[in-house]
């Protein structure tokens, strides 16, 4: 978990770091984050003279933004928790706002990132899995229930690797930076190698290492252009740990993509600008947005 206070311009004033702790069941991270965030407000008031005003809050799975719960985390083993409500009643009942992991993380990259000033953006991190967040003039769109953005789960190859998602040859199986680990570990003989090693592996020349990342790129593509027919962003950001290979993935992405490309036009693809920030910073940003311009005082995200 990472947590931090955030100042009116989006700045991190103080951050901190805490496991989750899943392994002891999902109540108990529940009330891991409910005693970080009482600390972190704790801290905001002792060091800078007054309470925090908001507080937003990041996770992942499925998300019920307006109704404030967690709905479901397959990695968290949770259901239907009310957060935010949970939240305020720990915090002193100051506003709240809950958002999806990813989307926040592009509401970040969109308003203060890589996507500052672009009116339409997609915002792709590639980590253990892929998803997506659709930004549309300075807010991200989360869909009807919720699902919007969930690229990692177009079909790419179908017929391929099974997903968990119960479909076979889904764009994560492919191009996430798991999915390049697990190729890459199986490639060379080491399970402890990872995605960052196999990049290494391509500057250098080693012909599995070419393959398995033109393979991962491939995908990638194909999955992108299919998503920018639908979307037609003006932005591109690719983050999450493969897009820390830097050049080595996206020169050969804008080419893929480039060549896919018909009649749609090509965005400008480029790499979220800040890192593992994103999702404090964007869970500010919601806390900001609760409150009026002439109210604001420090926030806890």
């Amino acid at each position: 978990m990472k947590a931090a206070l955030a100042g009116a311009s989006g700045e991190l004033i103080h951050q901190a770091r805490r496991p989750t702790g899943r392994e002891r069941g999902p109540d108990a991270v529940v009330e891991s984050i409910l005693d970080f965030a009482a600390e972190l407000g704790a801290y905001g008031e002792e060091h800078f003279g007054e309470p925090a005003a908001a507080a937003g809050v990041a996770v992942p799975g499925i998300v019920d933004e307006d109704n404030g719960v967690a709905a479901y985390a397959a990695n968290l083993g949770w259901r239907d928790v009310p957060l935010r409500r949970l939240l305020s009643e720990r915090l002193g009942g100051i506003p709240v706002a809950l958002g999806h992991d990813v989307r926040t993380g592009g509401l970040a990259e969109g308003r203060i990132g890589a996507g500052k000033g672009a009116d339409r953006f997609l915002f792709v991190p590639l980590g253990t899995g892929i998803a997506g967040a659709i930004g549309i003039d300075g807010r991200v769109e989360a869909g009807a229930h919720g699902f919007a953005g969930e690229i990692g789960h177009i079909v790419v190859r179908p017929g391929g690797a099974p997903c968990p998602c119960g479909q076979r040859g889904c764009l994560e199986r492919f191009a996430s930076a798991a999915a390049v680990s697990e190729a890459w570990a199986a490639a060379c003989g080491d399970p402890e190698a990872d995605a960052a090693d196999c990049a290494k592996a391509v500057a250098s020349g080693d012909p599995n290492a070419v393959r398995i990342w033109q393979e991962a790129v491939s995908a990638l593509a194909d999955g992108l252009v299919t998503a920018l027919t639908l979307l037609d962003p003006r932005t591109l950001i690719i983050g999450g740990g493969l897009a820390e290979a830097g050049e080595t993935l996206f020169t050969p992405l804008r080419d893929a993509v480039r060549r896919r490309v018909t009649f749609q036009k090509l965005p400008e693809i480029v790499p979220a600008a800040l890192g593992d920030t994103a999702g404090c910073l964007g869970a500010g940003l919601l806390a900001w947005d609760l409150l009026d311009q002439t109210d604001r005082t420090e926030v806890t995200p």
